[in-house]
């Protein structure tokens, strides 16, 4: 799964202040209605309440504000593969829902699966599983959840909006 997004803005979407560094940010990628294309909102904490779109997001998470180094590659950040997916929303620094817990759950099994991501056991707590990610041996905590038909049905709505639905195949009835 491959996604070309546009990187991070370094300005609120609602204000059109520039973001000062370790600043809390909330980023929301979202379908338009009626739209194919995948839309990225950046935007200030406090600015979130007031700020309205048309459309389904398909994923949102808090993180602190860091400006770009001048020796990252911007068409390298602009793929947004499942692998960058799972590292953005699982770093620890940044706060995500239970709606994004599941996604982030989903993604861990797709990569360890890939063999990007190794399982290490639980917490200390049991609530959380982790995982080493292979490149960069980094670890990161995902939920413990139940892994039942209504997880990949919820799991399944929160990929559609971000690639879409499938396609029926040629001849079937939908019935």
């Amino acid at each position: 799964m491959e996604l070309n997004l546009p990187p991070m803005s370094e300005t609120c979407h609602v204000s059109g202040d520039v973001f000062v560094e370790d600043e809390r940010v909330v980023s929301l990628l979202v379908r338009p209605a009626g739209g194919e294309e995948i839309v990225r909102y950046d935007l200030r904490e406090e600015a979130l309440a007031g700020f309205a779109f048309e459309g389904r997001v398909a994923c949102r998470w808090t993180h602190l504000y860091s400006p770009k180094r001048r020796d990252e590659n911007p068409e390298r950040t602009m793929k947004l593969t499942a692998e960058n997916i799972f590292l953005t929303l699982a770093d620890p620094a940044n706060e995500v829902s239970e709606e994004e817990g599941r996604l982030v759950q989903f993604l861990a099994l797709m990569l360890e699966r890939k063999r990007a991501l190794r399982p290490k056991g639980r917490n200390e707590a049991g609530t959380h599983n982790v995982y080493e990610h292979a490149g960069t041996k980094q670890r990161y905590e995902v939920p413990v959840g139940e892994l039942s038909p209504e997880f990949f049905m919820a799991v399944q709505e929160q990929l559609s909006v971000l690639v879409g639905s499938p396609k029926p195949a040629p001849g079937a009835t939908g019935e």
